[in-house]
């Protein structure tokens, strides 16, 4: 694993809560394969890293966040990650989600992060304001945060206090796993409905969802040289 840190912390501190963000991504080859039906490989590619660029600003943009992360074995996104000035966490080969989300969690929490917040990066209406709502919602005491997806089945934002007050369970129904492993271990948990990052894409009518509803951004763009929007 290479864990390369860039100059200029933010320095935002609450009572000694240390607060990060951390942006999980696939390799861009093994992205968005449940849209390979309608849309080509290259394309999925570079819809991925569309949307991996929205969720990067909106993390930057937090006025909570002390630092951004972003864990991938993709070296295209190591270096967007590095060029934003966040840190980069290169898990070096693909090892599941919640490996690498795991490898970044021993990482950061060593950075000295006592709260994070792990954002999917597929999620491209997720807002900085999202964000901070949810760090907001964290006890000082600790405890963990959900935002689940739109069919209240998945987690697409996850923050915990400490760090690794739970494995992550990302994957299939993890929103109940994510809740009966706070029950397990004596968590406190609390979820919250936020309609942006609610919504990843995934198949073709979450792209259509998207359109109709979603503002300027770098997926808008590209969903609109593919022809599934209009600018």
């Amino acid at each position: 694993m290479e864990f390369c840190g860039v100059g200029g912390s933010r320095e935002v501190r609450y009572k000694n809560r240390v607060r990060f963000i951390l942006i999980a991504a696939k390799q861009l080859a093994f992205a968005k394969t449940r849209l390979a039906s309608a849309i080509a490989e290259r394309d999925r590619r570079i819809l991925a890293e569309a949307m991996f660029r929205d969720v990067l600003a909106a993390s930057m943009g937090s006025q909570r966040a002390e630092r951004v992360a972003v864990v991938t074995s993709d070296p295209r996104l190591l270096g967007l990650a590095r060029e934003a000035g966040a840190i980069a966490i290169d898990e070096e080969y693909p090892r599941g989600l919640n490996a690498a989300v795991s490898l970044a969690t021993d990482a950061l929490h060593e950075a000295g992060a006592t709260e994070l917040c792990t954002v999917l990066s597929d999620i491209p209406m997720v807002t900085a304001q999202d964000i901070d709502a949810v760090f907001d919602k964290l006890r000082a005491a600790g405890g963990v945060v959900l935002v689940p997806s739109r069919d209240l089945s998945g987690t697409n934002i996850i923050a915990r206090a400490p760090a690794g007050v739970i494995p992550t369970l990302f994957g299939r129904m993890s929103l109940a796993k994510h809740r009966d492993e706070c029950r397990r271990a004596g968590v406190a948990c609390e979820i919250i409905r936020q309609n942006g990052p609610a919504l990843d894409l995934d198949l073709l009518t979450d792209l259509l969802e998207f359109v109709r509803v979603a503002g300027t951004s770098n997926t808008l763009n590209e969903l609109a040289r593919l022809g599934i929007a209009s600018n």
